[in-house]
């Protein structure tokens, strides 16, 4: 029997499905799942309801077609979604064994970075800046606004991604 959770992953995963089937490009199904404007996104507005369909096994099989789309050759879309370059501040040591990671696994370290960003972390795992509170898991996830031309160019972004959503 299914659980009324389950019940509301369903049509997700089949949706997930559908567009699997289609064979897109990996990116092209990230946005359209897991992206800020992904189905996902649009029917769980609440963070807890989000964290609780991500350890589902719903998600998880959504985890799995895009690791399998991935690793297609030709797999990014760059014409409907432009690459955009992020710069991480690390410890030498972890850059060192991130790169050593990818060697051992015969990847490169964009690859392993973004399976690792790609991947859900428990929000106690996160800590959080000095003098900021943890968002309560009862509110609303922030919705996106429209920036005015005055206002800053992230002031349109949400507060909160999880790991899947960048």
């Amino acid at each position: 029997m299914l659980t009324q959770s389950t019940e509301k992953y369903q049509p997700i995963l089949q949706a997930a499905r559908q567009l699997y089937d289609s064979e897109p490009d990996w990116v092209t199904f990230f946005r359209e799942i897991l992206g800020v404007d992904g189905i996902v996104r649009r029917q769980f507005t609440r963070l807890e309801d989000l964290t609780a369909f991500e350890k589902s096994q719903e998600f998880e099989q959504i985890q799995k077609w895009l690791v399998k789309l991935r690793e297609q050759k030709n797999a990014t879309d760059t014409e409907s979604e432009p690459t955009r370059v992020i710069t991480v501040r690390l410890p030498k040591s972890m850059h060192e064994y991130l790169r050593t990671e990818a060697h051992d696994l015969r990847t490169s370290m964009n690859k392993l970075c973004i399976s690792k960003l790609l991947q859900v972390i428990e929000q106690d795992l996160i800590p959080t800046e000095r003098g900021s509170s943890t968002p309560s898991r009862s509110k609303p996830l922030p919705q996106p606004a429209t920036a005015s031309p005055s206002q800053s160019p992230y002031a349109s972004q949400p507060a909160f991604k999880s790991a899947a959503g960048f």
